[in-house]
């Protein structure tokens, strides 16, 4: 269930949120699916919960509801010391919203206001500072700088209670300037102190040897996650493109999955490990971090969740595609499926393209080849893991441009043809130039069009560079095969009705599946994937 259209006013009375019932229905019966998605604040008690706090619920008159934690803490309330209401998954409402305020959280949780102050935010939005701090207050009841805040407690709480690191170091790992600010702030928004908050952890920590000599800092973070999780399908999708050296993974037992990848982070290069376990109560995620700088721990787990699309409401998905008879026993089979995001806009765009009209295993032999050429080596302690993926300025300073009637080196980085070759180092360069820019932030519609002027760009690659990198939930792939396949072996598309038929009347029927057509995409790969694979002859074109 969403509360994607939850109104505009944040901390709205009963007699004026017409969605008050609605919410008190599901804080009245602790339901977990709203958990992250809104914020109950009690005004008796002055503290804000998660909607399915076990604690008793509060007389409706008391009760203000905010959509985020930040709007919470902004009008005076402090966060629950039972429930834990920054131990939640993050609202899917940022990616369904394509809005401002929007595009300004997904920012956010990426750390921008804490690298580069408001100014930055405003120039990466393309609006004045005073305008986009006007939009976010009325939309979300909170500015900027409280949602930074806010998102500087969720990570200071995680590596408290998470790790042994020394007080000093989770302060500037959660991003805080001082550790005098990080003080303030936890008891504020706890009302503990840090020493306080850590004692009450009841789990295992992250083991950490003062004096080490090793450059990298290690710790695993927690990654709270929405049931139902196709963990299985979505590591199958990231492992089925891994590329070496960048990317490894062990998806041979369903109820233990493992992907890891190295990583370009704003203050230097690390990896991450990503470990699945199944247990009786749902998916156990965890991420083991190696970061150059603990300033990155932020930014690093809002990137994985991001890849993993940890922060989507699975039910509201399945409830509005299990409603389609056709798509109904793809949603029965496969609860909970994802659309994997990605970590390095910049990557995917290089991705998107070289992976054009040839399979998986092409592309992601050609990406390995570009990556030992080009990459910059980097040494982990995680097995598999050699190679930074390059750079779009290394793209462009190694990757030679093909000349018009010389044959090509056999043994040049890239084995495509002339024209993908001039096309990858096309976009590369109006990325390094700034003349195309490719972000979490990026308004879907301009990125859309913007990327349409590239060489070699069509709807398609377009289309899926949107999906993936800015998460939009309802992105259509026009002439996919795959989904034609995938529709077919379903069998709500005749076999003997000619492709351009099939594209037109898939294109028509899509609309139906609205606002969560990516995710219909992903149903409608797997099904093709699974038809291949059982009748070992269908041939298809899939992303990379």
């Amino acid at each position: 269930m969403s509360i994607t259209q939850a109104p505009r006013t944040p901390g709205r009375t009963s007699l004026e949120d017409p969605h008050f019932l609605e919410r008190y229905r599901a804080i009245d019966a602790r339901d977990v699916r709203f958990d992250g998605q809104f914020f109950t604040a009690v005004t008796s008690t002055g503290i804000y919960c998660r909607p399915s706090c076990p604690a008793r619920t509060p007389r409706p008159e008391n009760v203000r509801f905010y959509l985020t934690s930040a709007a919470a803490q902004e009008a005076g309330f402090r966060a629950c010391k039972r429930c834990l209401p920054e131990a939640t998954p993050g609202t899917p409402e940022w990616d369904l919203r394509r809005d401002l305020a929007a595009r300004a959280m997904r920012l956010v949780a990426d750390g921008v206001v804490d690298r580069d102050g408001v100014d930055g935010l405003a120039a990466r939005l393309g609006y004045t500072p005073r305008h986009v701090q006007r939009v976010l207050v009325s939309e979300l009841g909170a500015g900027p700088l409280p949602l930074a805040r806010a998102r500087r407690a969720q990570s200071a709480r995680a590596l408290l209670v998470g790790t042994d690191l020394p007080l000093t170091q989770v302060a500037f790992a959660a991003g805080f300037g001082s550790v005098r600010q990080f003080n303030d702030t936890v008891r504020a928004v706890f009302d503990v102190s840090p020493t306080e908050l850590r004692a009450r952890a009841r789990r295992p920590v992250t083991p950490h040897a003062p004096g080490s000599v090793d450059p990298h800092v290690r710790l695993d973070v927690e990654l709270p996650v929405r049931e139902p999780f196709d963990a299985v399908g979505t590591f199958r999708f990231l492992a089925a493109r891994a590329v070496a050296g960048v990317e490894t993974a062990d998806v041979a037992d369903d109820d233990a999955l493992t992907y890891a990848r190295t990583l370009t982070l704003p203050h230097g290069p690390g990896a991450v490990e990503v470990r699945a376990v199944r247990g009786p109560a749902g998916w156990r995620l965890a991420a083991r971090l190696e970061l150059t700088a603990l300033a990155d721990v932020a930014p690093a787990v809002a990137r994985v969740r991001r890849m993993l699309d940890l922060d989507a409401d699975p039910v509201a998905v399945d409830t509005a595609l299990g409603a389609d008879l056709d798509l109904a026993p793809l949603v029965a089979a496969t609860p909970g499926i994802r659309v994997p995001g990605a970590v390095d806009p910049h990557e995917l765009v290089v991705r998107a393209i070289v992976g054009q009209q040839i399979s998986v295993a092409a592309a992601r032999t050609h990406l390995s080849r570009l990556a030992a050429a080009v990459g910059t080596p980097y040494a982990s302690s995680i097995d598999g893991l050699t190679t930074l993926f390059p750079t779009a300025a290394q793209i462009v300073a190694s990757v030679p441009e093909p000349v018009p009637g010389e044959t090509l080196d056999p043994d040049r980085p890239l084995r495509l043809p002339a024209d993908a070759v001039r096309a990858v180092l096309a976009t590369a360069r109006a990325l390094v130039e700034g003349e195309l820019a490719v972000h979490v932030g990026a308004d879907a519609e301009t990125l859309h069009a913007d990327l349409l002027t590239r060489p070699r760009i069509g709807d398609w690659t377009a289309s899926y560079i949107v999906m993936r990198v800015l998460g939009d939930p309802d992105v259509w792939l026009p002439r996919d095969v795959a989904l034609v396949a995938g529709a077919r072996a379903v069998g709500f598309l005749d076999g003997g009705v000619s492709v351009a038929a099939a594209h037109r009347a898939l294109v028509e029927r899509s609309e139906q599946w609205a606002p969560w057509r990516s995710y219909a995409v992903v149903h409608l790969w797997r099904a093709a994937t699974q038809h291949a694979a059982t009748t070992s002859s269908a041939t298809r074109k899939d992303p990379s």
